[in-house]
Parts: structure tokens; C-alpha cells; sequence
């Protein structure tokens, strides 16, 4: 009869040297195993992905300086809970002096109150603070709070870890099952990094295999019980942004089967088809431009046809397009334009249309000038009004758009510095 409490509860270490993993951490003469020796425990973040042992870490520094544990988590704590674990720390430190270690998961869900609440009882020494974060720290938490603490950057396990993981919960009921090779690599790939989620598939598995009475745990008993919790993809957190980061700079890179891989990794683990498709339509406008327009049509087209399509046909246009944003000429000279253009007329004061530029509607419109001295460039040879201004009076061309001499874009500099020519030489001849 298997336990009932969880398997990755009961195979939690409870010494450093049964961590499996972090050994840039924990290694000899490495920054956390340097902490736990000094016997001077120290605020910190623990910032990592899911299951890299967070928690375990803050419950082995506080059985290793033999500290009360008091663990809170953001996601369903409030200010009330807060509370009751600051006024337990004082009640301990006054009648035993024993030191607390205040424990916060998931900290980058408490907002900046919640989080100063915190603050003058680190100072005071009333707590030694460990918050576990999956996001950034510089993004959410506190600065005050962070220059606090020391922020320890935890790693995904590797293959080798997950799979020792494997061995020691096998071994943990002693032999009665075990595992075909091939079934626990599925195991360990599934996992991705993660070891609760390891376990706890792997827990699934065990009681599927006691059910049925199997001894051997295979291939077929993996699908059979765990379905799309196979699936590797994480959907949120750092994790998420890192990927599409990936694939977004290997489509910038001009490496389509880079490209190909990212997209099919997220595809493959769960990832919003709609989303992908979104930040698809973004790469075409930023990192291609007017180098290649077809480009944002073909993104857009490739939006649509999902749309119509869904999963898992539409994906192929999903796939179809990242190889040709992949391939085409890249430019950002629109996206920097467009960037410059913006910080221009954020910070410049109001400039008002000139004249000729203006719409004249009315006769009385007209009688004040408005429109009175534009040149229709359809009149002109070239169609193009050599010598022409349209930015307001007194404010200097500023260059914003540089067109790169990739793809469409070069025969765009190509047709602008023949137009600049006829400005200037119009502008000779009209002695300005």
C-alpha cells in the first residue's frame, strides 16, 4: 500500500549533501555551502525555475542553524498571516531567544506594502528572510527588500539529476517495481527541468502500476496514465519569455532551422498557437520592415489561416512563416525610425501645421491661406515637388528613417537619395 504522503515530500533531503543538483551553489567552497558552514545565516532570493529545491533549501539552512521555520506562501497569504508570523518570531526570540527563519513562496506575488512589511524586521534582526521566486527579482521584488538579501540564481536539473531522482523513489519501495530505460528517459524529458514534476508524475505512475498490479513500468504505462502531462512546455515565468526570446532572435539570426526548433518546442509543449502567431506578426514589422513587405502580409496570412484551420494543420502555416521570416532580408530602420520619432515628439513642444499643409474646407479657410501655396505632387515631374517641406516651420529634417541596403530597402535609399538630389538642386535654383 503506497503512502500517503507524497513521494516528493518523503524523498526531500534532509541534509546538504542529499541535494540533488545546484552544485554551483552547494559544491565545496561554492556560495551556499559557504553560508551554511559560516553558522551566520544571512537574508537572501532564491530565484529558479519550478521544483529545483527552493523550499528544500530554506528547510535545510533552518534545521542547520537550528531555527524555527516559519513558512508563508503569496499566493495565500495576506497582510493578517503576515502579521501572526512577525508576532511568533518575537514571541520565540523573548522567551527562548531562538532565532526564526521566515520563509516566502512564491514572494514576487506579494505587492510593494506586503513586501515593505517585511523590511524593518530584517533590519532588526528579528528574522532571517528567505524568499523563492520563479520571476526575476529585479523585476518583482522591492528594491529596498532586494539590496536586503542575496539573490542565489538556482538552476533547471539536468538529465543526470532527474534521473538519479528516479533510482532513489524506485529504491524508496524497495524494488518492488522498477522501471524500463527507456520509460524513465521519457520520464525525465517530460519532466524538463522539473523535479516535483518528475515526482509527481512519477508518483501517478507508481499507483497506475499498483493497480494494475504491473511490476515494470514501460512505455505504454507512461501514456496510459499520464497523457498530456507528458508535455514539457512551461506557460509561464521565465521560462516562457526565454523560449520566445529564442525564437526571436533566431529568426533575426537568419537560422531557420534554429527558428523551426523554438517554434516546434513550444508548439510540441502546450504553447498558445495564437500567441506564437502574434509575436510572429511582431518580428515581420520589427526585424524585417520594409527590407522584405511581404513579410507582414505572409505573418498576418499565416495569423488567419490558424484562425481557419486550427490545430494541428494551422501550425504548419505557423511554421511556413517563421522559415521565410527566417530567410528574409533583415532591416529595423522602420522600427528605429519609429522609436526616434517617438521620443521626438514626446519630449518637443507643439508645433503647429504650416499653412500649406493645412485642410480648407471653407471659404474662409481659404481667405486665411490654408492650403494656398501647396503643390499637388501629382503636377509635378516625377510626380515628386522638388524643394517641398512638410514638417513644420523651423524644425530641421531629422533623418529618422535610414533605410539599410537589404533587399527592397536598397532600392528604397536608392529612389530617397535621388529625391533628396532634386531637393537640393530646386532649392539652388530657388536661393534658398
Amino acid at each position: 500500500m503506497m503512502s500517503a504522503v507524497p513521494l516528493a515530500e518523503r524523498l526531500r533531503p534532509t541534509t546538504l549533501d542529499t541535494v540533488i543538483g545546484q552544485q554551483h551553489l552547494l559544491g565545496s567552497g561554492k556560495p551556499l555551502r559557504v553560508a551554511f558552514e559560516s553558522g551566520q545565516p544571512h537574508s537572501m532570493i532564491l530565484w529558479g525555475p519550478p521544483g529545483v529545491g527552493k523550499t528544500t533549501l530554506a528547510r535545510l539552512m533552518a534545521a542547520g542553524f537550528d531555527s524555527e521555520f516559519i513558512a508563508l506562501s503569496a499566493v495565500l497569504s495576506g497582510v493578517k498571516d503576515i502579521r501572526e508570523a512577525v508576532e511568533r518570531a518575537q514571541v520565540l526570540k523573548a522567551n527562548s531567544g531562538r532565532k526564526t527563519i521566515l520563509f516566502v513562496d512564491e514572494v514576487h506575488r506579494f505587492n510593494k506594502s506586503q513586501q515593505d512589511a517585511f523590511l524593518p524586521h530584517v533590519e532588526s534582526g528579528l528574522f532571517t528572510f528567505i524568499g523563492a521566486t520563479t520571476e526575476n527579482p529585479s523585476f518583482e521584488v522591492n528594491g529596498a527588500l532586494l539590496s536586503r538579501a542575496a539573490v542565489y540564481v538556482l538552476k533547471s536539473l539536468a538529465e543526470d539529476d532527474l534521473a538519479q531522482l528516479v533510482v532513489r523513489a524506485i529504491a524508496m519501495d524497495g524494488g518492488a517495481v522498477n522501471i524500463e530505460a527507456e520509460a524513465s528517459a521519457t520520464l525525465v524529458a517530460s519532466a524538463d527541468g522539473d523535479g516535483r514534476k518528475l515526482l509527481n508524475n512519477l508518483e501517478i505512475v507508481l499507483r497506475a502500476a499498483a493497480l494494475k498490479k504491473q511490476s515494470t513500468i514501460d512505455s505504454a504505462l507512461l501514456k496510459e496514465s499520464l497523457g498530456d502531462a507528458l508535455r514539457r512546455f512551461d506557460k509561464g515565468g521565465d521560462t516562457f519569455y526565454d523560449q520566445i526570446s529564442a525564437l526571436h532572435k533566431s529568426v533575426r539570426g537568419s537560422n531557420p532551422d534554429a527558428s523551426l526548433y523554438w517554434l516546434v518546442r513550444m508548439l510540441d509543449g502546450g504553447a498558445d498557437p495564437r500567441y506564437l502567431s502574434r509575436r510572429l506578426v511582431r518580428m515581420a514589422a520589427e526585424d524585417i520592415g520594409l527590407a522584405d513587405p511581404r513579410a507582414l502580409r505572409m505573418a498576418l496570412d499565416a495569423s488567419e489561416t490558424y484562425e481557419r484551420l486550427g490545430s494541428p494543420e494551422g501550425e504548419l502555416a505557423l511554421a511556413e512563416v517563421t522559415i521565410y521570416l527566417a530567410c528574409a532580408a533583415k532591416s529595423n530602420a522602420a522600427y528605429n525610425a519609429y522609436n526616434a520619432a517617438r521620443a521626438f515628439v514626446a519630449q518637443d513642444k507643439s508645433r503647429p501645421v504650416p499653412e500649406h499643409l493645412r485642410n480648407a474646407p471653407t471659404k474662409l479657410m481659404k481667405e486665411l491661406g490654408y492650403g494656398k501655396l501647396y503643390r499637388y505632387a501629382h503636377n509635378e515631374p516625377d510626380a515628386y515637388a522638388a524643394g517641398e517641406t512638410y514638417l513644420p516651420d523651423g524644425m530641421a529634417e531629422p533623418g529618422w528613417y535610414q533605410p539599410t541596403p537589404r533587399g527592397l530597402e536598397g532600392k528604397i535609399a536608392d529612389k530617397l537619395a535621388f529625391l533628396r538630389s532634386q531637393d537640393t538642386e530646386a532649392r539652388k535654383k530657388g536661393g534658398k
